[in-house]
């Protein structure tokens, strides 16, 4: 039976960088990558960490293998629920429920890592539609996970309503004089320009959940630059 005891720091920052490099490079990563990304003073020390990280049942580990770690995402128990709203297209702006018909109790849910916690009130989630942010690694299937937000910098990912036509569109926003550019990232598809004030921010992209072979969920971070 996995053990209760919460997790080290140095246990959630080694998991976190295991969940990013198998989402980066579609393979986990060796203990000397382990040691040198998270500050780690040797590799007996990693391999103490992933013993315990072991024994809570959060991952598994061929000691005789190399880069042999695929986690047990399913099994971790600090776990936050947050609900899932509705579908968002990365493509075309698309109708979205408004906030006032939302019904939690009637909604899908997903368990996030308890390091969401510090914005729990503010997060929900999105399933994607649609192709035009595959080269940021969200492809149709996808679920993205937002934070409420009206806010948000120079390209961010963002989920931008169109006031004017009601709908609502997953792009990186750019705020260019008296327009708005909503830019895909595919470069197949246009950018898309509106005048700023039809256009709202309902959330910003903070992770982006979708399903591999060894792991559930994976971290996104995205660019920052001047507030919009």
């Amino acid at each position: 039976m996995a053990s209760m005891k919460p997790l080290s720091d140095k246990q959630k920052d080694i998991l976190r960088f295991i969940e990013g490099y198998i989402d980066e490079y579609g393979y986990p990563p060796s203990i000397r990558d382990i040691q040198n990304n998270c500050d780690i003073s040797s590799t007996s020390v990693v391999k103490y960490n992933l013993d315990r990280l072991q024994e809570k049942g959060l991952m598994n580990r061929d000691s005789e293998v190399s880069r042999s770690i695929s986690l047990n995402i399913d099994q971790k128990t600090n776990t936050i629920k947050v609900p899932v709203l509705g579908t968002i297209t990365a493509g075309q702006p698309f109708p979205l429920i408004e906030d006032s018909r939302w019904d939690l109790d009637e909604l899908d849910m997903i368990d996030l890592p308890e390091s969401f916690s510090y914005i729990e009130e503010k997060i929900f989630a999105l399933k994607v539609a649609g192709y035009s942010m595959i080269d940021a690694l969200i492809g149709d299937g996808d679920t993205v996970i937002l934070e409420k937000t009206d806010r948000a910098r120079n390209g961010e990912m963002v989920a931008a309503k169109i006031n004017s036509e009601n709908e609502t569109t997953l792009k990186r926003i750019y705020k260019e004089g008296d327009k708005t550019r909503l830019q895909p990232e595919n470069p197949q598809m246009d950018p898309m320009y509106f005048p700023s004030n039809d256009v709202s921010i309902l959330g910003k992209v903070v992770a982006v959940w979708r399903y591999l072979p060894t792991v559930s969920y994976t971290h996104l971070t995205l660019p920052t630059s001047d507030l919009v």
